[in-house]
């Protein structure tokens, strides 16, 4: 069986973690777990992971030199709900867009990001002023990558939990806005790496009653 290598971005965050974990759990896959901190290393490499240190913060040839030798990226990281406006450029927009370009440096052609609900220009115009910045970031990343020649898949997920996972979700272009686990992120992360077909495709997704593996090869 051929291993697909992933190279994870934001390995050490809520969904990064789940991400690695259950890419270690499938037989065609393998993970690379890019962190920023040597400390948190041990317990991707306890999953069998690889492990590369690199800071979001650093140049675009620090993470093209991580993502060498993979077969896809996904890009999960984020600057978090308790970090300023300059987080928030320097991590959601910044950083996607320099591990973008590093994917396009290390001849990595399959990217998946992991993006807001709505990032549409209405979106950040409705936002509240606390969150505008955000969803702002995260539109000028997502534009970002559909102007390259990457086979792209954009992961619109509704409001992160951190309840356990059900396996099952809605999901399509638009969707009601509701609540999804972020355990069924990371699940719907490798249906997506298993369906050739999400090459192209952006998404929505919140909980729902429809098995993921299901609801990925519907879009």
């Amino acid at each position: 069986m051929i291993q697909v290598k992933v190279l994870v971005v934001g390995a050490n965050g809520q969904i990064g973690k789940h991400l690695v974990t259950r890419i270690q759990n499938e037989e065609n896959l393998e993970a690379r777990a890019m962190i920023r901190d040597q400390n948190q290393a041990g317990d991707f490499e306890a999953l069998g992971a690889e492990v590369a240190v690199v800071d979001l913060e650093d140049d675009i040839e620090a993470i093209a030199k991580a993502a060498e030798g993979t077969d896809a990226v996904v890009f999960t990281a984020g600057s978090g709900p308790h970090t300023g406006k300059d987080k928030t450029i320097m991590i959601d927009l910044d950083g996607a867009v320099k591990t973008i370009e590093a994917a396009k440096k290390a001849n990595v052609q399959r990217f998946i990001m992991i993006s807001s609900f709505d990032t549409s220009r209405e979106a950040i115009q409705a936002a509240p002023e606390g969150f505008a910045p955000y969803v702002a970031a995260k539109h000028y990343a997502d534009q970002w990558l559909l102007s390259t020649k990457l086979d792209y898949t954009i992961i619109h997920p509704g409001k992160l939990t951190n309840d356990a996972g059900t396996n099952q979700v809605t999901l399509a272009e638009k969707v009601e806005r509701n609540e999804v686990p972020r355990e069924d992120i990371a699940a719907t992360i490798v249906a997506s790496l298993n369906t050739p077909s999400t090459v192209g495709k952006r998404f929505q997704v919140v909980k729902g009653n429809t098995d993921i593996a299901d609801a990925v090869k519907s879009i």
